[in-house]
């Protein structure tokens, strides 16, 4: 749940304000400088990004592996540039600022809509292909048609920081959207989502779990064979929570056709999670997601250790 926001989390905000204000043109000037020092002055993760890369595609020769990875340090800088941007998009105005902008348009919100229709909740399985930091804002991407399920029936699913700091002040730029409307409370601690799920049992709500990270200590965690390559364990909270409480499961694919504009499709895994089994339901994600990856290898969080 949402934590107390401690002096040095509003005084961080506040200066940043100014900042976030600024047209998204600007932001993404400023993260193409930001992606630069991270690659070519910091290093940041090399060892970590070249060593993934390597294994995900060992059909692949060295400088098509370092022309990759360039473009993920590209990617990454952009990524802070949408997520700095994006924390301006506070109160009505900043709602409007976000609608105009579409910086994420869900492409088919029809099938999520079909979903809540049976009144069992929804379980959108999240990646890091696209930007998660700025998909508090999902209840204002659907164009073609509105959502059935409104922002306070709606669940993101987090890992905590140790750093009360930094804690608190990505919770308030992932929800920026939706800060200062006190019936959302959707922003639920991995710890605590088992809790919240069942106390909203009734209420037709809709969660969303980044699944593709390596599993926690202490937390569920199923073998779904190789990943690019590689043996992997998976997350397995969000597909047993789905399965336990019948939800209708979605993979979202993230496609980027241009700068400054993502395309988000809800792909369905099960309409109804109780028929089928987690393991059964993660390997259906992991291949989805492998073939997004081989499409556009550049646009994943290399940095990160997911094999371990």
């Amino acid at each position: 749940m949402r934590k107390r926001r401690g002096f040095g989390v509003w005084l961080a905000e506040v200066l940043m304000r100014p900042l976030q204000l600024l047209p998204l043109g600007f932001h993404y000037a400023c993260g193409r400088a930001l992606s630069w020092f991270l690659y070519k002055v910091m290093h940041y993760r090399l060892d970590v990004v070249i060593t993934n890369l390597s294994r995900s595609f060992p059909e692949k020769k060295y400088w098509e592996i370092a022309e990759i990875a360039k473009g993920f340090y590209r990617h990454l800088g952009e990524l802070f540039a949408e997520a700095i941007w994006f924390g301006g998009c506070t109160g009505e105005r900043g709602r409007r600022r976000l609608i105009k902008s579409r910086i994420v348009e869900v492409t088919n919100p029809g099938a999520l809509n079909a979903a809540a229709e049976r009144g069992k909740g929804m379980m959108l399985l999240m990646n890091h292909r696209g930007n998660w930091e700025i998909f508090g804002g999902f209840p204002h991407y659907a164009y073609s048609e509105p959502f059935a399920v409104e922002y306070h029936h709606m669940a993101v699913v987090y890992k905590a920081f140790t750093s009360r700091f930094w804690d608190r002040f990505l919770a308030d730029n992932r929800c920026a959207p939706l800060k200062g409307l006190s019936d959302f409370t959707g922003y639920v601690e991995s710890r605590e989502i088992l809790r919240y799920a069942v106390s909203h049992r009734r209420d037709n709500f809709m969660y969303m779990f980044n699944t593709d990270q390596f599993p926690y200590k202490d937390t569920l965690r199923y073998d779904v064979g190789e990943f690019l390559h590689q043996p992997t364990l998976a997350m397995g909270g969000a597909a047993s929570l789905a399965c336990k409480m019948g939800m209708s499961a979605f993979y979202l694919r993230w496609e980027r056709p241009s700068r400054g504009h993502w395309l988000v499709t809800l792909v369905p895994l099960a309409e109804d999670a109780s028929q089928t089994s987690p393991e059964e339901i993660l390997k259906q994600y992991y291949r989805l997601l492998q073939e997004d990856i081989e499409k556009d290898p550049a646009r994943y969080l290399w940095s990160h250790k997911r094999w371990k």
